[in-house]
């Protein structure tokens, strides 16, 4: 009954089914290691919150834990981070060198400010960091991907992403391996989100995909039985009963 499966179409017809299936089984798995790992980073940003900071470890820790790190704030060597948004507005991430005494600066990201009123061409107004010796308590945020050139204007260094090893080639001191998302930003900074990831979204495309391998696979165990029973379906002929 079933001997048509060996057919050559049939046979190629099973083997697409089966690579689809397990391609999108292969899809769900990897959207389930991605859950995992969003999971875990939400994990981590709710930890953090509610323990108290650590002293700044020479290795960067795992990201978002909360460190406290003391030094002299240096403006002379500011970075404006331009392109960043906070409730619609696009502005710019101020991080200010935080030179240390007893090992490499840090990059503090004091907070967001708003554009010049003037227009996107002007300088927007940064307020100036503390004088002296602070202490700042921080998240630990890792460099952020595919870090652009470095740019110059009136004075101050410019980028779009904020990669350390990148910055670490214009700035005349050794960096730590992150930065810092500050905490309490000083006056005149809006203080920069941390937002959980979506992890629920990948946990909906785990279902999808495997729902669709599923689907696939049950569509064709359908047609192969159709195939091995044609007159299962069919409509009886009303007026061959009638004549019976």
């Amino acid at each position: 009954m079933y001997r048509f499966l060996l057919t050559p179409r049939w046979l190629g017809f099973a083997a697409l089914i089966g690579v689809a299936a397990v391609v999108m089984v292969l899809l769900g798995n990897w959207q389930l290691h991605r859950y995992q790992q969003r999971s875990a980073t939400n994990e981590r940003i709710d930890e953090s919150s509610r323990v108290a900071p650590v002293a700044l470890p020479e290795e960067v820790p795992a990201a978002w834990t909360r460190v406290t790190v003391t030094g002299e704030y240096d403006p002379a060597n500011e970075i404006l981070v331009r392109g960043r948004t906070v409730e619609g507005a696009v502005g710019y991430e101020v991080v200010t060198p935080l030179v240390r005494t007893d090992g490499p600066t840090v990059l503090v990201d004091r907070g967001w400010v708003p554009p010049s009123p003037s227009g996107a061409a002007s300088m927007p107004k940064v307020p100036a960091p503390p004088k002296g010796e602070v202490t700042v308590v921080g998240r630990v945020h890792p460099s952020e991907s595919r870090p652009d050139s470095v740019s110059l204007r009136d004075g101050k260094i410019e980028v779009r992403r904020i990669g350390v090893e990148r910055l670490a080639e214009d700035l005349p001191y050794p960096l730590w391996g992150a930065y810092l998302l500050a905490e309490e930003p000083t006056a005149g900074f809006t203080a920069v989100t941390i937002r959980h990831e979506n992890s629920w979204q990948n946990a909906g495309y785990v279902l999808q995909w495997w729902l669709f391998a599923g689907l696939a696979l049950a569509g064709f165990g359908w047609m192969v039985y159709r195939e091995a029973h044609p007159k299962a379906d069919e409509p009886v002929d009303r007026a061959e009963v009638a004549i019976a």
